[in-house]
């Protein structure tokens, strides 16, 4: 068992970061001695690593680092425990307050897209760094083994697009037209609308059923993110106690797949509405809920994180930015999260997500097809460097529409490589 030391300030901190790195990630366990200057790890062989602390030490009192300025021009500046609390935790979120039209933290604040290491688990690559450190000093340590895995998930925000208002139709084809000089979808997208409304042509939200035929090509299930009754006009496209949803339920059950939560536009800081909507899914779909993703990836550190704890749930998928790809958290390994306010461990787990197709086509308009499916699978090939979890989103209303009729193909290529 190694020993290691630390210094005596934040140690909450240094704690969480450890049980993490060596407990979770690595798969070693060890015993902590407070009071070293800097972090030291001695193994069973009495060979030891110091590594310099160069963030904790310089904030001695509790809390006193969660300020704007604390964070540093470069990752660099970190030692590799501070880095990596720095990515997991997201603090960077909780003292920099600038957010987007939806009071989501972008990419274009973080200090992974500013540093350009967005598209880099650094996490891991520092693990990897320690990990050949250590079998320097001692060849005979055995570390937790790991198998890549495609984690496959679709949010439902729309089940059938004869669900949708008329109106909202009707209003867009109009500001096409008008406004913005969009002939054919001004014209084609009403089309889509109204014959599957008449029964002329079978759903293109509906995609269920090939969903979970590409997923069980693929020698995976995928999960789907159900959304319960909510306060704003981005939700309540369909009612969770829809005669079509119960069908759909039973679809998914009797092969195997999995059902989450994906809570409603207000719910991300509200416990109130994520206790109702639980509830209502349970309660409609039978069955019980524990994992999922919140929506529109709106999150708030740690208020998000907290309050799927309080509601027992396993774990969250929402840690990724809604306007880049990437590694948000820096690592591709699912991780017990930390109240940066309240200094404790969490038991929830964050699988990050990797990729959402929206992040491309919504924010990243002038992106080629062939450009999307290179940087997907060039992610792809950085988490299976580390056999870490490739964790995937793509919408069930993002396949036979007008507009991602011609990316149907990169989801399939994708899955089925």
């Amino acid at each position: 068992m190694l020993k290691i030391k630390i210094p005596n300030n934040n140690i909450n901190e240094r704690k969480y970061i450890l049980d993490v790195i060596f407990n979770e990630f690595l798969g070693l366990e060890y015993l902590l001695e407070v009071g070293s200057e800097d972090y030291e790890i001695v193994l069973e062989n009495e060979k030891s690593i110091v590594i310099k602390d160069t963030f904790f030490n310089k904030f001695p009192n509790e809390l006193e680092y969660l300020k704007l300025g604390n964070i540093p021009v470069s990752i660099k500046e970190f030692d590799m425990f501070s880095a990596s609390f720095f990515m997991l935790t997201r603090w960077e979120e909780y003292v920099n307050k600038n957010r987007d039209s939806h009071n989501r933290f972008p990419a274009t604040e973080s200090l992974a897209y500013k540093e350009g290491f967005l598209d880099r688990p650094i996490v891991n690559e520092s693990l990897e760094a320690l990990k050949r450190k250590l079998l320097d000093l001692d060849k005979n340590l055995i570390f937790k083994k790991r198998k890549f895995e495609f984690i496959i998930t679709h949010d439902v925000d729309m089940s059938q697009i004869i669900k949708v208002s008329p109106y909202k139709i009707i209003k867009k084809s109009l500001g096409d037209l008008l406004k913005r000089n969009k002939f054919t979808t001004a014209f084609i997208e009403p089309l889509e609308y109204f014959l599957p409304y008449l029964g002329l042509k079978k759903d293109p939200y509906d995609t269920f059923d090939y969903l979970m035929d590409i997923s069980e090509k693929s020698g995976v299930k995928s999960h789907f993110f159900f959304m319960g009754k909510g306060l704003t006009k981005f939700d309540n496209m369909y009612d969770s106690n829809d005669a079509f949803i119960k069908k759909l339920i039973l679809k998914i059950k009797e092969r195997e797949h999995y059902i989450g939560i994906h809570p409603t536009y207000n719910a991300y800081n509200n416990d109130k509405q994520f206790k109702i909507e639980k509830k209502e899914l349970e309660t409609n779909l039978a069955t019980s809920i524990s994992f999922g993703r919140e929506h529109f990836l709106r999150f708030e550190v740690p208020t998000t994180w907290q309050i799927w704890e309080d509601n027992d749930m396993k774990w969250d998928s929402t840690m990724s930015y809604a306007d880049k790809e990437g590694f948000r958290c820096g690592v591709c390994y699912e991780y017990s999260v930390f109240n940066v306010l309240t200094r404790r461990k969490l038991k929830l787990k964050e699988k990050p997500l990797i990729v959402m197709e929206g992040s491309f086509i919504s924010y990243q308009p002038s992106i080629s097809s062939q450009e999307m499916e290179s940087n997907i699978v060039s992610l792809i090939n950085e988490v299976k460097k580390y056999n870490g979890e490739f964790v995937f989103l793509w919408h069930n209303s993002s396949f036979n529409t007008l507009m991602w009729k011609k990316y149907k193909y990169i989801y399939e290529r994708v899955l089925t490589s």
